[in-house]
């Protein structure tokens, strides 16, 4: 296991710097929009928290920390806060590749398909979409993530920002219960397979939901992805836990200690596998862990655009 002070620290210093946790400007990993013909104005702005964006890099990222965790090298992995911008940016743009990037961006573009089509009135601006600062509470830095939200929250009012769509459960769950306490801001906020009117008549498949914790634990949103799928006609084969009894893929713990998340991570796919179905994911750091373990997965988003 890696010294999570320094884990800490590196991360904090990132979101310091740059306003997400790699150390490199957004606009290097927020690029799901760049041909789509987007709205500015609307009732309800869609807010990704780069999340989706987020998990390429977060894999090459787990894949480095696996090799070295325990070993020499580990003690100094905390310096890389130190090093300077221009090789960070440099680093970032060879860190994943391009196929990579263009499976998680399609994944967004495919809920900006699913919200057009269910004509929910939103916007999007990629200049607002901040990452939520969620890894930082995850990991105890309960200030440095309180200053991070402050900023991000202050930043959405001051644009008349009230209404926000949300596409993950960490991003949901720092917006709709965490920011509350920690910035006395509140926001009005859905996700977007609440939002999603989308229908369909297939009855020959049948799939397994894998619940993330946010969501089936915390936030209790479980019922509204399951009325999803009976709205395309699809059957969904109940895991042995899920709900507020979901199991957890091993995601909060793989920066501190991927050899952690993939013991936790096994045990959640022995369940899954056992329900001999397709696992349909609504979680990118969950849906990556899956396909890393050799799950037959895919994202909700991806399902239901299919139908759109």
């Amino acid at each position: 296991m890696y010294d999570p002070k320094a884990i800490i620290d590196l991360i904090a210093a990132n979101v310091r710097k740059t306003r997400n946790p790699f150390g490199a400007p957004s606009s290097l990993l927020n690029r799901w929009w760049r041909d789509i013909p987007l709205r500015r104005e609307g009732d309800a702005m869609l807010f990704t928290g780069l999340m989706y964006q987020s998990v390429p890099y977060i894999e090459q990222t787990t894949k480095r920390l696996a090799r070295l965790e325990d070993s020499f090298w580990a003690r100094y992995v905390g310096l890389g806060r130190y090093v300077p911008s221009f090789l960070v940016c440099l680093g970032f743009r060879l860190m994943a590749t391009d196929r990579e990037k263009r499976k998680f961006d399609s994944m967004v573009r495919d809920i900006h398909k699913i919200l057009v089509k269910s004509n929910v009135d939103f916007f999007y601006r990629p200049e607002l979409d901040y990452y939520s600062g969620i890894l930082l509470h995850d990991l105890g830095d309960e200030e440095g993530f309180a200053r991070h939200a402050s900023f991000v929250a202050k930043t959405l009012k001051a644009k008349g920002i009230e209404k926000l769509i949300t596409v993950d459960p960490h991003t949901t769950y720092a917006m709709k219960v965490l920011y509350p306490k920690v910035t006395g801001e509140s926001f009005q906020v859905k996700t977007y397979f609440e939002l999603s009117k989308v229908t369909a008549n297939d009855g020959s498949k049948r799939v397994t939901l894998h619940d993330p914790c946010f969501y089936g634990r915390y936030l209790e949103l479980s019922d509204a992805p399951r009325r999803v799928i009976d709205n395309l006609g699809i059957g969904h084969v109940p895991v042995r836990s899920s709900g507020v009894f979901t199991s957890c893929c091993g995601g909060p713990a793989e920066s501190v200690s991927p050899r952690l998340t993939a013991e936790v991570l096994h045990r959640r796919v022995e369940e899954l596998k056992a329900t001999g179905a397709p696992v349909v994911a609504m979680c990118p750091i969950c849906l990556g862990n899956l396909l890393r373990a050799g799950v037959q997965a895919e994202d909700l988003s991806t399902l239901v655009a299919r139908y759109a």
